[in-house]
């Protein structure tokens, strides 16, 4: 039987991930602020990184679930899900910019081009921009319903460069481990989406 939640139940259900979705953020100020880490830098750029891929799957794995278990009430969490995603990679960005390069944008971008893998993982953060500047029903509404579809497919790129930054950033200490976990659970939900927009250009054909 399909859970259909009213209109309180689903605010609470928001409310409730939106403050489990802060809990991260709360537990790197607090460790910070209390002196118990002995590398506060990269404890935060590697949390803040680690929680844009993350949430990035959590957004990801709405439709299919929403598909799957038919609750459309999910499709309700996911613009939730996807700011959170930006919330994390402007921290996760802030980290470097600030505490790598004390602000210095010419370094910073010297440092972009020169690394491989800061290079796409500034690619990916620079392409989560406009998804969240057009997350408003306004802008929706502003773009029309196909071209806003259309840029936001921009996440099947995204999520990629995410994976592909995370793996090589691993790879300097040869620890796969986590990002072929984080690829596989991407890879499964982008392959979902493959195959149910071949059933529907298959049997729009029909």
């Amino acid at each position: 039987m399909a859970f259909n939640p009213a209109s309180r139940q689903l605010l609470a259900i928001k409310a409730a991930l939106f403050a489990l979705a802060l809990v991260p953020l709360a537990r790197m100020v607090y460790l910070t602020v209390s002196g118990q880490l002995v590398e506060p830098l990269e404890f935060i750029t590697r949390g803040s990184g680690d929680w844009v891929l993350y949430m990035l799957c959590i957004t990801l794995a709405l439709t299919p679930l929403r598909r799957l278990t038919g609750w459309n009430w999910l499709v309700k969490l996911r613009r939730m899900a996807g700011l959170f995603t930006f919330f994390y990679g402007c921290l996760h960005f802030l980290t470097f910019l600030w505490f790598d390069h004390f602000f210095d944008l010419a370094e910073m971008f010297r440092d972009v081009i020169k690394r491989p893998f800061i290079t796409v993982g500034f690619i990916a953060f620079v392409l989560l921009i406009p998804l969240a500047v057009t997350s408003t029903n306004g802008m929706i509404k502003r773009l029309g319903g196909k071209r806003w579809q259309w840029l936001h497919r921009l996440i099947y790129l995204i999520a990629p460069l995410a994976i592909l930054h995370f793996w090589w950033m691993k790879a300097g200490k040869n620890n796969f481990t986590e990002p072929l976990i984080t690829g596989a659970i991407v890879a499964v939900l982008l392959g979902l989406r493959i195959v149910w927009s071949r059933q529907k250009a298959a049997a729009a054909r029909v």
